[in-house]
């Protein structure tokens, strides 16, 4: 499951005040309309209406039930330069998630999601890496999303990460565009083969690195940071328009690219500017924990328990879906004279735990 999808999509309230950039009606494969899907099912789906969307995407992000879990798992590269990518650690985690449409047909999501960094040979959960570039071994940093509870409107969200001054990321850059009232409606790029019923997801960031080289100069690769998230997501066409059935099943591929991630501390390096490349699967069923890989579900249940479940309220809360922001708020900075706010929240395991003991 991807680690900061939905939570991506419920941003903080200045996101919604910020520019004015926003997303619309898909450029689709000519023949694949969303507006034009073709005879619908029982109960089916308009997907030219925002409300329909909507509910499509809860139903397949989540459900509208119980909550449902999810996995996700895959390697991740390094590059330097122009050297040949070089397979570096495991990247996997879960996500635990729950939707409602409320009485003005707006979409409530709620997510609590993990992400964790694995041997290559054994598939365990690190806590020490040795990088083989700098031949330095490192603590490495688990990511905990606390409660995330936000809401969805019939327009499409737009993201904003960083300080002042940093740019909201368009979502889907390259296949969305206005519609011809230069609105921008929640009209998702679905495609339609068969019964598989297929959604690609993209965004690429850009904003000013809450690790800051002053602040953390071995875990800082500089000034600013770019992660980018692409998705393709599969599930059936019919189960998503029987409105009988509260959750449909999806897997998807999931890749990433980015700077190396703080705990990799190539800050100050010949290597600061390399890349990451992470390839993944991620899939949610309808079978409980029966998604989650083995080793995770086993280092979850000892360590972070509830990190399986969700509580019952809906209150909106603070994300900590920024991971370059979560390390700043969990890790100390190393240096010394450098401000520092902590987190209220203390991750249960990893370099955010062990600094903060």
């Amino acid at each position: 499951m991807p680690s900061n999808f939905i939570s991506d999509l419920t941003i903080d309230r200045r996101a919604a005040l910020k520019g004015s950039l926003a997303l619309g009606l898909a450029g689709l494969t000519p023949g694949i309309s969303a507006a034009a899907p073709g005879p619908r099912a029982r109960g089916g789906l308009d997907y030219a209406d925002p409300a329909d969307n909507l509910y499509a995407f809860g139903k397949l992000w989540a459900g509208y039930d119980e909550p449902v879990i999810g996995g996700f798992h895959g390697l991740m590269y390094a590059r330097i330069g122009d050297r040949r990518m070089v397979p570096v650690f495991g990247y996997t985690g879960t996500g635990v998630l729950l939707a409602k449409i409320d009485a003005a047909g707006d979409l409530w999501v709620k997510s609590r999601e993990t992400g964790y960094f694995t041997d290559l040979a054994t598939g365990d959960i690190l806590e020490m890496w040795h990088n083989p570039f700098t031949d330095r071994t490192v603590e490495v940093y688990h990511f905990y999303n606390d409660v995330l509870v936000g809401k969805i409107g019939k327009q499409i969200p737009k993201f904003f990460f960083g300080a002042e001054g940093d740019s909201p990321t368009l979502m889907n850059e390259g296949t969305v565009f206005p519609d011809e009232k230069g609105e921008y409606p929640f009209i998702l790029p679905f495609q339609f083969y068969g019964d598989d019923m297929m959604l690609s997801w993209d965004y690429t960031h850009q904003y000013t690195n809450p690790v800051t080289p002053e602040g953390w100069p071995r875990s800082s690769t500089g000034a600013h940071v770019s992660p980018s998230e692409h998705f393709t997501f599969t599930c059936s066409r019919r189960q998503m328009e029987d409105r009988d059935i509260p959750s449909v099943r999806f897997t998807a591929g999931f890749s990433r690219i980015s700077q190396f991630w703080p705990f990799m501390e190539m800050g100050g390096t010949p290597y600061a500017n390399g890349a990451l490349f992470g390839r993944m699967f991620s899939h949610k069923g309808l079978g409980g924990i029966a998604d989650v890989p083995p080793k995770v579900l086993a280092y979850i249940e000892k360590h972070a328990p509830e990190f399986l479940t969700l509580p019952d309220h809906w209150n909106p809360g603070i994300s900590r879906v920024e991971t370059w922001k979560a390390y700043a708020h969990d890790v100390p900075p190393e240096n010394p004279d450098y401000a520092w706010q902590p987190d209220v929240f203390i991750p249960p395991t990893g370099k955010g735990h062990r600094a903060r003991r």
